[in-house]
């Protein structure tokens, strides 16, 4: 038998209640991505200024893998520029402008990269 994690409220979005004794509610969660190696990354690197009250930011996309892996690229790239930044949905923000210098940082550690945007 196999073993199941046990289920919160948040995770049955709407399900109150069911008679059926052998119910099991299939969640939505996805499983965790596996991780691409660098040269099969297609990663793109672009400036934004877009809903952030005119300030400029560099945007790393294209990133599949899981979200510890996104993190430790993120964190990598944060301490090679010395600023400051997030990482989620498969984006890497930069504060300021840094386009450049993640481009060649990481078109040096492998991945296939290429610059976007004007």
């Amino acid at each position: 038998m196999s073993k199941q994690k046990k289920n919160t409220f948040n995770d049955f979005s709407g399900i109150m209640f069911s008679t059926d004794p052998d119910f099991v509610y299939e969640s939505n969660q996805q499983e965790e991505q596996e991780t691409l190696p660098n040269a099969q990354q297609d990663l793109r690197v672009l400036l934004d200024r877009k809903n952030r009250g005119g300030k400029t930011v560099t945007l790393v996309t294209g990133f599949v893998g899981s979200d510890a892996d996104l993190e430790k690229l993120a964190k990598t790239l944060k301490t090679k520029c010395g600023v400051g930044g997030g990482a989620k949905d498969g984006e890497i923000i930069l504060q300021g402008d840094f386009k450049e210098k993640a481009f060649l940082y990481l078109q040096k550690e492998g991945y296939k990269v290429k610059k976007s945007g004007g």
